[in-house]
């Protein structure tokens, strides 16, 4: 990793003034820097939201369009300039100085290093250090959760001394997956099941991580690791904490703070959500001018996606969207992601972890652990909201392939769900190849390149394989 660029993003975390963000009032802000750092809450509290902040850019809030179209749920709609990262992605042809997560995420790691060396150093009387640490170490598990279902083996950074990772080599992906899931169970120790804002007060917002985010996302990697009974017993614990969670209507999920939320993404002032930008932007039903320019919405749904979903299911009449351009003869009809509609400012945030997901992650550990009727009864959960019959699906691989199908019609467009479930399940190959063919797709391909600077800068890290 770069120092001068690590430096530079973890400082400004730092250093930049906190604003009005993820609680319901004003959040502890000022400037801080060097030893006045870790001198009590307010201070420390302030460090961790510019982590949270952090994630509004360069990643994780634009994984699930480019995600999209890298697998088979986006394509880029006519008129969208061919030399830009929406098409490198849908051609699976990725220039890492374009679409570059690896230097962006490094430097979140390493401010998330930073602030929990400070925080188990001081010696500052501090009456919420356990939400700031299960914080910090959830967050350092997320971003690594990311990290390595992009790029595979990546190099471990557990400390801010550049002088240990300026020279650290990519480690092997288990090893990854092995301290994401030591700072989760961290998090899990310290983290309250109340959510809490940055006053480390009860809240009922859902921007920061709780004890039940940190279960979710444990889950989720027990599923990667194949720890099945593991997997179900977290995402037990989500599920039956039932008067915090609970699926809700199809209109609904989206909302800021809908019960199915188990962590959404705040923006600064609560802004709308960059999904409601790239997929909708106020685009009516019927358009005259190309819409491209018009409206800056460049990507649309794949023939692919939108065949998969079953006659009369409510996921596609609530969560995709439809406008005709009659500007041009034939007419034609674009098809659109449409789980956010609001242009109201803070009506919706961007989901990280919603309960459907978990629903489906015990789903899949119960089949693997043979409970067959476990994982109908989940699935039936699942499609129950939908408008949907009972699942049909009775035996172990007709089970698999039936969450798999609710998987993507439930997740679609969502945190990079789709590739990563894909890859997991061993089913990426053929399933790119079906969507772009082999002209396009190549094994290789399934995880990404890293930008070749940070390969000069230190020479022990490797490209990644085939590029």
């Amino acid at each position: 990793m770069k120092i001068s660029i690590i430096k530079l993003l973890a400082l400004a975390l730092l250093f930049t003034s906190c604003q009005k963000y993820l609680d319901n009032g004003q959040l502890p802000a000022g400037t801080i820097g060097g030893s006045d750092a870790y001198i009590s809450d307010n201070s420390i509290s302030a460090i961790v939201t510019g982590s949270l902040a952090a994630l509004n850019g360069s990643g994780p809030d634009d994984f699930p369009g480019l995600t999209g179209l890298y697998t088979d749920e986006l394509l880029p709609m006519p008129n969208t300039s061919a030399n830009n990262k929406i098409h490198m992605c849908y051609e699976d042809a990725i220039s890492p100085a374009t679409v570059n997560f690896w230097s962006s995420t490094y430097s979140k790691i390493y401010a998330l290093n930073l602030a929990i060396e400070g925080i188990n150093a001081t010696n500052a009387q501090l009456y919420f250090k356990n939400q700031w640490l299960g914080e910090c170490y959830f967050l350092r598990a997320f971003n690594y959760y990311y990290l390595t279902n992009l790029y595979g083996d990546v190099a471990l950074a557990l400390t801010s001394d550049f002088n240990v990772t300026n020279k650290l080599s990519r480690a092997p992906q288990s090893d990854v997956y092995r301290q994401i899931i030591s700072d989760l169970k961290m998090a899990t120790s310290m983290l309250p099941a109340t959510y809490r804002d940055g006053y480390g007060s009860v809240t009922a917002d859902r921007a920061r991580p709780n004890l039940r985010t940190a279960q979710a996302l444990l889950a989720k990697m027990y599923l990667a690791t194949g720890e099945w009974q593991r997997a179900a017993d977290m995402a037990d614990s989500v599920i039956a904490d039932n008067d915090t969670y609970k699926l809700v209507g199809l209109a609904d999920v989206f909302l800021k703070n809908s019960q199915e939320t188990i962590w959404s993404m705040a923006m600064i002032d609560d802004r709308i959500t960059a999904e409601f930008e790239s997929y909708n932007n106020s685009m009516p039903a019927t358009v005259t001018t190309e819409p491209v320019s018009t409206y800056l919405v460049q990507v649309q749904l794949t023939d692919d996606l939108l065949n998969s979903f079953e006659p009369n299911d409510g996921r596609y009449t609530n969560w995709v969207r439809a406008t005709t351009y009659t500007g041009i003869t034939p007419t034609a009809t674009y098809y659109f992601p449409n789980k956010y509609k609001s242009v109201a400012n803070g009506a919706e945030r961007s989901m990280i972890l919603r309960l459907a997901d978990i629903y489906l992650v015990r789903a899949e550990a119960r089949t693997a652990l043979k409970n067959l009727s476990g994982a109908q009864e989940d699935i039936n959960v699942v499609r129950s909201r939908a408008g949907l019959s009972n699942t049909t699906a009775s035996t172990e691989t007709e089970l698999q392939a039936a969450i798999a199908q609710e998987r993507r019609v439930e997740l679609f467009t969502e945190m990079g769900n789709r590739f990563f479930d894909l890859r997991r399940t061993g089913k990426l190959d053929a399933a790119m190849i079906a969507a772009k063919g082999n002209g396009i797709w190549t094994a290789y391909k399934q995880f990404w390149p890293i930008p070749p600077s940070e390969i000069t800068y230190n020479p022990n890290l490797t490209q990644t394989f085939g590029y």
